[in-house]
């Protein structure tokens, strides 16, 4: 299912779900997951803009 957690099922994420459920309350739980969405999209565009920086020094390199 998802490539870089590859033995994790259906019953571990719903594990998961129900623990977070359990921990945060319903009232919170969509806070929660709000700031992880946000996360991971401030990390992905900190990747890719390192990325690109990589690619543009190697192409002055290679000039």
């Amino acid at each position: 299912m998802f490539g870089f957690l590859p033995n994790i099922g259906i019953a571990e994420i719903s594990l998961i779900l129900v623990l977070a459920l359990i921990i945060f309350g319903p009232g919170k739980l969509p806070e929660v997951g709000k700031a992880l969405g946000k996360s991971i999209n401030q990390f992905m565009a900190a990747v890719k803009t390192t990325e690109n920086n990589i690619n543009e020094e190697v192409e002055k390199i290679e000039k």
